[in-house]
């Protein structure tokens, strides 16, 4: 394939959010299903080139169990793929009579969700929808806006969600007879957050959730379309209570790699009493260590009597106040190219980002007064070594009445105002530290880092805060000084 070719395709799988599953990781999808009846009725929905179905094929025909026949019904969207999938299930037709199980397929060049919710919601012709007791699936992952009409599409088949990828799982969901089974790969954000709160709690409240597989590389499972974004596979089976166990799986996504499996009580993956249904899932045993100590943390954001927000400064709306360089009638404008060795630069010379914003009736309502604020980035990139990035704003360092945090931004704050120094400096420290980060990596799976994830953490009481804060003389120590600070303390408290 020439360089023109690759670059066009590539291009035409981002636009549809289309990344085609590697056959390592279909195989082993295919090995998570439980027990199957004599007939199965399958759905692959964005197919692809059909490597699910050919991977879940493979293994019946390998197993010889009780399966006797395969009904596959296939989605599939992209003209330029339509060929290969065709081609892929006449080779699982030609397997499955070698080893006497009758296969047929059904193979639909259409928009599974604008087809799907048009027949759950019973616009064509009241045609009854489709009832599955076996999916397999590595759905598209696009964001879809409030007026796509994908999104129109869900919103009419009662399901309200901003990817593509929740969209086509909670049709699939609804698809599935009871003690019908899903096997899924998908991005890991879904877990937390508050854009997939409605999905967690309609998924959790049909499914039982059974297998949680997760990769210990952001991009281990689509290697080849350089993915940056982090997946998790799942099994689940529909009309079931949560167990009371599950098993949380991991390994690289290389072939033939160890798969290093543990079974942890449900209650320690989605806690009985949170209302966001976060999943957590520990990929590691440095993360069950982090939560081990992160159970201890009584204290919320509240308790200690603090804020977290976003950034008010939403550049591209305030763009004809934002100034490169700070000049008379203006303030300073922060954003995450400020940090600097845990404190914020500023100016920054030949900054691509304005470094100044006008302060004036328009601008005052989206800036804050100055003060010590601690900030964090709300998204890190592959480079940096901790999902959580926190930054100390010292007003003795950059001088004005006011200041502008960009929506790029978090900013801790007491009732809109800076906080208390040694306070500030001992969030900057616990943040900052390793077993926090191991934490929140249990239930974060993207590097996005909301507000709302801050306020869902547990901290340490304010007199340990401000203990951490004042033993705490530079802020550019190393990480093993900075985790060894937090542990004396920690430890010192209980």
């Amino acid at each position: 394939m020439s360089n023109a070719t690759l670059s066009d395709t590539r291009k035409r799988q981002g636009e549809l959010g289309q990344f085609l599953t590697p056959a390592p990781v279909a195989n082993f999808m295919a090995s998570l299903f439980g027990p199957l009846p004599k007939v199965v009725r399958l759905l692959d929905a964005g197919a692809g080139a059909g490597a699910l179905t050919a991977a879940f094929v493979s293994r019946l025909c390998h197993k010889k169990d009780v399966v006797r026949a395969i009904e596959a019904t296939l989605f599939e969207l992209d003209p330029f793929i339509q060929g290969a999938l065709s081609k892929t299930m006449q080779d699982c037709e030609h397997r499955c009579a070698e080893a006497g199980i009758r296969f047929t397929f059904t193979i639909h060049k259409t928009d599974f969700i604008h087809d799907m919710s048009a027949l759950l919601m019973g616009n064509l012709f009241a045609t009854t929808p489709p009832a599955f007791n076996v999916a397999i699936t590595n759905p598209p992952y696009r964001k879809i806006g409030i007026d796509s009409a994908e999104r129109r599409a869900l919103s009419s088949a009662g399901i309200e969600t901003s990817n593509l990828y929740t969209g086509f799982i909670a049709l699939i969901q609804k698809l599935l007879i009871p003690t019908g089974q899903i096997v899924g790969i998908t991005p890991q954000s879904f877990c937390n957050g508050p854009y997939f709160r409605l999905f967690r709690e309609e998924f959790l409240r049909n499914m039982e959730l059974r297998r949680l597989h997760v990769f210990e590389s952001r991009n281990a499972a689509f290697r080849d379309d350089s993915v940056l974004q982090e997946n998790i596979i799942f099994h689940a089976v529909k009309g079931r209570a949560q167990p009371r166990e599950l098993v949380v799986s991991s390994s690289s996504g290389e072939h033939g790699d160890v798969v290093a499996e543990s079974v942890l009580a449900f209650s320690d993956v989605v806690h009985p009493h949170d209302v966001e249904k976060f999943i957590h899932i520990p990929s590691a045993p440095s993360h069950d260590a982090a939560k081990a100590i992160m159970d201890g943390l009584h204290s919320s954001l509240t308790s200690l009597g603090v804020t977290v927000s976003t950034g008010r400064v939403v550049d591209f709306r305030l763009k004809d106040s934002l100034r490169q360089e700070p000049q008379k009638g203006t303030v300073p404008l922060v954003y995450p190219c400020h940090f600097d060795a845990g404190t914020v630069r500023w100016p920054k010379p030949q900054s691509r980002k304005p470094n100044a914003i006008l302060d004036n009736d328009d601008t005052r309502p989206w800036l804050v007064p100055s003060g010590v604020y601690l900030l964090t980035k709300r998204f890190t990139s592959k480079e940096e070594r901790r999902r959580l990035v926190a930054c100390l704003f010292d007003p003795d360092n950059v001088t004005a009445e006011w200041l502008g945090f960009e929506n790029h931004l978090n900013y801790f704050h007491a009732n809109g105002r800076g906080l208390d120094r040694s306070l500030a400096v001992g969030l900057f420290a616990f943040l900052n530290s390793t077993v926090v980060d191991q934490y929140f990596r249990r239930f974060s799976g993207h590097t996005q880092v909301n507000a709302g994830d801050l306020r869902q953490l547990a901290y340490p009481s304010r007199d340990t805060l401000h203990a951490i804060g004042i033993d705490m003389k530079s802020l550019d120590l190393p990480q093993e000084k900075i985790d060894a600070l937090v542990a004396k303390h920690l430890h010192a408290h209980k």
